[in-house]
């Protein structure tokens, strides 16, 4: 059956906006300030440019193959069962891996309210991933209609931050000069490490793009609103970081775990520096939730194709959704978080999410041959993409090299031994269907700066 409506560039433009934009700029500013100083800004302009590259070879996958399991899916039309499940098994490694960042940064604004012993910090992070598995379990309503609520609370203190900062920068330039002077502090050296952390703030068009059955024109529609998508993420990044590198020295935002509430006290004082740790709070959960959403349909997809373990299969009988996934990946994001720090987590985790883009571009080179129509720009941009790839896996650490490696290899023990050899038909094709994607993919225009937008263009028609 058809879809009866289809989306128009606006729509999908949100859907991106919404999929990219997240709690990252709470945590990214003080993890890059120690490593380049006020240069980081240039750094999130590059990481910008190199994410809607790879952005825009996702949604022509899409384009050509419009079925849901991303790079697991497009992956295993144009190789084989194999390499989709290594596609598959890297990016659920790295989305697994983001998880526990933002337990951990829950923990760090919050301990601006409240002061955490050991114990208490353990308990808190456990009782943030089990509310936001419980959530998720409950099913992808509830959670978009939390998510929808808190749209302006988390919006209006990053809001505010940016336009407060440019008011102060207009009427003291000196202060804009003095903090941005040495321009790079550092050197050079330490460009690529920081290059990792802040493209994982872009991450996010991996589990945004649509297929293409959804899409008005997609050969069109889908290249403009990835590009558009990422201009306005990229316009709200840079924004709201160079207010904060404005503001703060770097030196000290090296020395904080949260940029954002120095920021908020040197603009608004103690009243400021609250207000922003309530939006950092909220936006914080926010970004978990859909995340765990997110990996859990993944191992989901893999798991109803007979290449992950049966109990990733697993449907809650009253709630409909993959409870086991979701229990699995929120015990393994606890743990994590008791052992591993932020910016570990993430260069980790991009090594392993690079390796799944790889195979991803190198696939859209079979899948543009099998296309009726090869869409402007096609011959250049999987090799394109699969350059920024590379670069991103050569800048990891030796570690993130080593175990990263050792860590996929796993995965083929799996494929072999562990996982069922037969499709799981009927969950396969209901999880397949364009009505179960088409609804799936509505929830997520409910996120952060997605949804703002999608309320004032209601305004405004």
């Amino acid at each position: 059956m058809e879809l009866r409506r289809d989306l128009s560039l606006f729509d999908l433009t949100n859907i991106v906006i919404g999929s990219v934009v997240g709690a990252d700029i709470y945590i990214a500013s003080a993890l890059t300030a120690g490593l380049v100083g006020p240069f980081a800004i240039v750094v999130w302009i590059a990481a910008a440019i190199c994410a809607t590259v790879l952005a825009l070879v996702f949604a022509y996958c899409g384009y050509f193959l419009p079925r849901v399991g991303g790079p697991f899916a497009f992956v295993s039309e144009a190789f084989d069962d194999f390499f989709g499940f290594i596609a598959g098994w890297s990016l659920w490694i790295a989305e697994i891996l983001a998880l526990p960042v933002f337990a951990i940064a829950f923990v760090q604004y919050l301990e601006y309210l409240i002061p955490l012993s050991t114990p208490t910090e353990i308990l808190v992070k456990g009782a943030f991933l089990a509310t936001l598995t419980l959530v998720n379990i409950m099913g992808v309503r509830a959670a978009g209609r939390l998510n929808d609520l808190l749209t302006f609370v988390k919006l209006l203190p990053l809001l505010a931050l940016v336009v407060a900062g440019l008011a102060v920068f207009a009427l003291n330039p000196s202060r804009l000069l003095s903090t941005y002077t040495p321009f790079a502090p550092l050197g050079f050296g330490n460009v690529g490490n920081a290059f990792v952390l802040i493209f994982w703030a872009y991450v996010g068009f991996e589990m945004g793009t649509l297929p293409a059955s959804e899409v008005k024109d997609p050969a069109k529609t889908i290249p403009k609103a990835i590009i558009s998508g990422m201009l306005v993420v990229t316009a709200f990044y840079l924004s709201t970081n160079f207010v904060v590198f404005g503001m703060v020295p770097w030196e000290t935002l090296a020395r904080s775990a949260t940029p954002l509430i120095l920021v908020g006290g040197a603009l608004f004082g103690a009243a400021g520096a609250v207000f922003m740790t309530a939006g950092a709070l909220v936006s914080v959960s926010g970004s978990d939730e859909s995340g765990i959403l997110g990996t859990a349909r993944l191992s989901y997809a893999m798991a109803i194709d007979g290449l992950f373990p049966r109990v990733f299969s697993l449907i809650h009988p009253r709630y409909e959704t993959p409870y086991a996934a979701l229990i699995i990946e929120g015990i393994i994001a606890f743990l994590l978080s008791l052992v591993a720090g932020i910016s570990g987590l993430i260069s980790f985790s991009v090594f392993n999410m690079a390796f799944s883009f790889l195979l991803t571009c190198l696939a859209l080179t079979l899948l543009a041959r099998k296309g009726e129509k090869t869409p402007r720009g096609i011959g250049i941009l999987p090799w394109a993409g699969a350059a920024i790839c590379i670069y991103l896996l050569y800048v990891t650490s030796l570690f993130d090299k080593l175990a990263g490696g050792l860590v996929i290899l796993a995965g083929i023990p799996i494929y072999v031994f562990f996982s069922p050899k037969t499709d799981i038909y009927h969950l396969k094709e209901l999880f397949i269907s364009e009505e179960a994607i088409f609804v799936r993919r509505m929830a997520r225009q409910r996120r952060f700066l997605a949804n703002l937008l999608r309320i004032l263009h209601k305004i405004i028609e």
